[in-house]
C-alpha cells in the first residue's frame, strides 16, 4: 500500500488514535510514523514513557543534517510494537518542540524514503500520522506522495466545517502538484450526520465511520491491555479491507495506460 497518511483538520479528533489502531490490528507489515510537527504522544502515552534514550524522527533528523545517514539510522530508531516480529514498527515523533525545527526542512527527505520502503525486502507499508493541517510546518511532502490521504474529521457540524476548509487547501495544493485524482478520502469517526449527507455536502467520498470508544481510545492514549474485540479495534481491522481495494483499483487504473500501450507495440 506504500504510505497511508492521516490528517484533520483542527482540534484532536482522533487522528493518533485511529493511526495506531490501524497500526495494531492490519495483517500487512509496517511502519507507523509519528510526523505531526506538533509533537508525537505514543511514547509517552501508550508505551508510557518505557523507553530509555531519545528514539524517534526528531532523532533522524538530527542525523540526516549532520551526516545524511538517512538509511543506515532508520532501522535503529524504531520501535517494535509487537516485539520481536518486526511487524508493526513505530517511528516516534518529535517530543522537545526544538526538534521540529530541524525536521521541517526534511518533509520531502522523509517522504521519498518513506516511498521506498514498499520495495524493500521484506517491504513495509508506512501509515503516517500527520497530525493537524494548520500548523508551521505541515508536512505537505509526505501528504502529497501518499498513495491515500484520509482527512479525519468528526460527523458533527463545527468540525464538518472545518474538514470542508482543510479538504478545499488539500484539492488545491494536490492540483497544484499534480498529485493524482482520488487521493483524498474521508474518515468520519464518532456518531454525527450521516456519511452519505457528509460526503454530499464535502463533495468527498467517505471511505468508512469509526465508532466512539472512550475505553479503547483511554488505552491507546495512555496505555494498558489492547482488547482486540472492542468496537474501535473491530472497525479500525475492517478498515484495511476498503484501504486495499480502492489501492488496488487506482494502482490498475493508473498503470492501465502503460500496459495497454505495451499490448499495443506488441
Amino acid at each position: 500500500m506504500a504510505i497511508i497518511a492521516l490528517v484533520s483538520a483542527k482540534g484532536s479528533p482522533g487522528v493518533t488514535t485511529s493511526a495506531l489502531a490501524c497500526a495494531l490490528t492490519w495483517h500487512r507489515r509496517l511502519v507507523l510514523a509519528e510526523c505531526d510537527p506538533a509533537g508525537g504522544s505514543i511514547l509517552a502515552g501508550y508505551l508510557g514513557g518505557a523507553l530509555d534514550g531519545p528514539r524517534g524522527i526528531g532523532e533522524l533528523a538530527v542525523g540526516e543534517l549532520r551526516a545524511g545517514n538517512l538509511e543506515a539510522a532508520f532501522w535503529s530508531q524504531l520501535v517494535d510494537l509487537d516485539a520481536p516480529k518486526r511487524e508493526r514498527l513505530l517511528l516516534p515523533g518529535v517530543v522537545d518542540p526544538a526538534q521540529a525545527g530541524s525536521v521541517t526542512p526534511l518533509w520531502q527527505r522523509f517522504a521519498d524514503f518513506f516511498g521506498s520502503l514498499d520495495g524493500g525486502e521484506p517491504p513495509y507499508d508506512v501509515v503516517v500520522d500527520c497530525g493537524r493541517l494548520h500548523v508551521v510546518g505541515p508536512p505537505w511532502p509526505i501528504l502529497r506522495a501518499a498513495s491515500m490521504v484520509l482527512l479525519v474529521s468528526r460527523a458533527r457540524l463545527p468540525d464538518l466545517s472545518g474538514a470542508r476548509a482543510a479538504a478545499k487547501a488539500i484539492e488545491r495544493d494536490f492540483a497544484e502538484h499534480r498529485v493524482p485524482p482520488g487521493t483524498l478520502r474521508l474518515l468520519l469517526v464518532g456518531d454525527g450526520h450521516g456519511s452519505g449527507e457528509v460526503s454530499k455536502a464535502l463533495r468527498l467520498p467517505v471511505i468508512a465511520r469509526l465508532p466512539d470508544d472512550p475505553r479503547t481510545a483511554d488505552v491507546l492514549g495512555l496505555g494498558g491491555t489492547v482488547r482486540a474485540g472492542r468496537p474501535l479495534m473491530r472497525a479500525a481491522g475492517a478498515l484495511e479491507v476498503p484501504v486495499g481495494a480502492l489501492l488496488d483499483r487506482r494502482r490498475a487504473r493508473l498503470a492501465w495506460p502503460v500496459s495497454q500501450g505495451a499490448s499495443d507495440a506488441v
